[in-house]
């Protein structure tokens, strides 16, 4: 999976990390039970901090997208992803009031922001079919 990081983004480090380990899930990318490079080694391969690689790994831990294990390392949790729950929807709708507000500031109709949310939704569950899986 390649990972595309910004260093001169807003977005900490770690979330853009988070979020496209998270893309590459949603994707089929990377499937329940694949293993992650080690901290260390994802850390060198982006060149930046191993505590930032780690902080990615332990939110997507805490959420129950990762598993880690001492002898495997990280992998995708094999017993499949969390569920919606409440405390999630909270979350997203909080983290969507804030751009909702600003699209609607800009004069984006309703209609051309459900329009968008759909096609970056349709775009990374689309990324991973067809895609070559580096094994």
């Amino acid at each position: 999976m390649f990972v595309e990081l910004d260093l001169q983004s807003e977005t900490p480090i770690y979330t853009q990390l988070a979020d496209q380990l998270l893309a590459g899930i949603a994707s089929g990318a990377l499937r329940p039970g694949d293993p992650l490079p080690s901290v260390r080694s994802l850390a060198a391969d982006l060149g930046i901090n191993l505590h930032t690689v780690n902080k990615a790994y332990q939110v997507l831990k805490q959420e129950g997208f990762l598993q880690v294990h001492r002898k495997r390392g990280v992998v995708i949790n094999p017993d499949g992803m969390p569920g919606v729950t409440a405390a999630f929807q909270d979350r997203l709708r909080h983290q969507l009031r804030g751009m909702a507000a600003e699209a609607a500031v800009r004069g984006m109709s309703q209609e051309e922001l459900a329009e968008l949310c759909r096609s970056v939704y349709d775009e990374i569950r689309q990324s991973g079919e067809g895609g070559n899986r580096d094994e």
